[in-house]
């Protein structure tokens, strides 16, 4: 049975159907996980545009730096009506983050991505230095925060983030997110999103075969599988 929760589509129907719900719950925090190149931003892009198609506000917290207006423009995503922050430090994202959530104004937001959070301390500090969880100390404490605010506001809150190995794993997966353990047990969805292959038109490749697995869903069934295209 899916629970009662307000969603928004995700722009695929495949993942809408994966999810059990119809698509990513409001006032929840989600999580979008993946190597690089699988579609991560796109998969959220295409959801802002589905939000702001139902009228909803969005938010886009850049930090990475790495946001193409001209390419979510092509993923109808409406450029003027986005509102894009580029924050200098980790604190900073979720402090803005957290201010969006309070104000009950946004509807979604988005993290792109929880690994280039960097803290304060690590941006003024040397390039040597050792700050050993201190991006999972800032994120834990930014998911307390956030959690009560997002419910209160209905505001949904999507982290993007990248793939490390963990070192001397014999056994089980070797992978893991960034960012500590606190993102993990504070999201309602965690999706992980592979390239499986790439779609070909004679010789020119023109888009990427994707699946994406629901690894975590408090909103319904999880361990679904969606195969989806990205052109």
């Amino acid at each position: 049975r899916a629970m009662d929760v307000e969603t928004i589509s995700t722009g695929s129907l495949s993942l809408d159907i994966a999810l059990g719900a119809g698509g990513l719950p409001m006032g929840r925090i989600v999580e979008i996980f993946g190597p690089e190149s699988s579609g991560k931003t796109t998969l959220t892009l295409e959801l802002i545009a589905a939000a702001q198609r139902e009228g909803k506000t969005c938010a886009f917290i850049d930090a990475e730096h790495a946001l193409d207006p001209v390419y979510a423009k092509k993923l109808g995503v409406n450029i003027d009506e986005l509102l894009v922050s580029q924050p200098d430090t980790g604190e900073q994202a979720l402090e803005i983050c957290d201010a969006l959530a309070r104000s009950g104004a946004v509807d979604v937001i988005v993290v792109d991505s929880v690994a280039a959070l960097t803290p304060k301390a690590e941006i003024e500090g040397e390039m040597g230095d050792s700050h050993m969880g201190l991006q999972a100390r800032m994120l834990s404490q930014a998911m307390r925060k956030l959690t009560g605010n997002l419910k209160q506001s209905n505001c949904m809150c999507i982290f993007i983030n990248q793939i490390r190995m963990k070192i001397g794993v014999m056994f089980g997966n070797p992978e893991t997110t960034t960012g500590g353990n606190a993102l993990k047990f504070y999201a309602s969805v965690r999706l992980d999103i592979r390239r499986t292959g790439a779609i070909k038109e004679g010789e020119e490749v023109v888009g990427n075969e994707t699946r994406i697995k629901v690894v975590k869903n408090k909103i319904a069934a999880p361990f679904k599988e969606a195969n989806t295209q990205i052109m």
